[in-house]
């Protein structure tokens, strides 16, 4: 069994590949790849998974629209019997700067619909690795912002980014969340 789960929130067309709003799922099958692990469909739990080579982790992302991802979820921890404490979320969040990264234990869904909707099915006590996007700047651009692709002057701190993920991965799947924070908020 694993120690945690990694998954990466995102939209299943591929359209959506490489907007904001898939930076989850984009990061989850850039790690598969490095790791030359084989994500599977799996319809029993409605998500794409593979497990990594020492099995500590297992990786993917729910095969719903974003907004729907907590259905997947609570069917992930089930399926895997792992607590909500072993699940850790990457989404893009519109409150932090173009390749930021926040670590954190709960707390609210903060308009985040994917967010909401595992609220609603598993509760909030999972782990989220809140990456940046920016915000628009009005309210009403919210939604082409998140469904947007990355500009190019945005590319390089959303990859400076995943480098900073992939240099806490080890922490992160011996549970050492507390070191992983540090490390990532001290950078």
């Amino acid at each position: 069994m694993p120690n945690i789960c990694i998954i990466g929130l995102g939209n299943p067309d591929t359209k959506y590949n490489g907007t904001r709003h898939n930076v989850g799922k984009d990061w989850v099958k850039g790690i598969a790849a490095d790791c030359d692990l084989s994500l599977k469909s799996k319809k029993k739990i409605e998500s794409t998974v593979a497990i990594s080579s020492d099995e500590k982790i297992l990786w993917g992302y729910p095969n719903h629209y974003v907004n729907e991802s907590g259905c997947s979820i609570k069917k992930i921890l089930n399926n895997n019997n792992l607590n909500l404490g072993q699940i850790i979320i990457i989404h893009d969040d519109l409150d932090l700067p173009i390749g930021s990264l926040k670590l954190k234990v709960g707390g609210g869904h903060g308009g985040h619909n994917g967010l909401r909707s595992i609220i609603s099915h598993s509760g909030k006590s999972f782990i989220r690795l809140r990456v940046g996007i920016g915000h628009p700047g009005n309210k009403v651009d919210v939604t082409n912002w998140v469904l947007g692709k990355f500009k190019s002057a945005e590319k390089g701190p959303i990859q400076e980014a995943f480098f900073k993920f992939n240099n806490v991965i080890e922490l992160l799947s011996n549970n050492e969340i507390l070191d992983a924070q540090s490390k990532l908020h001290s950078e």
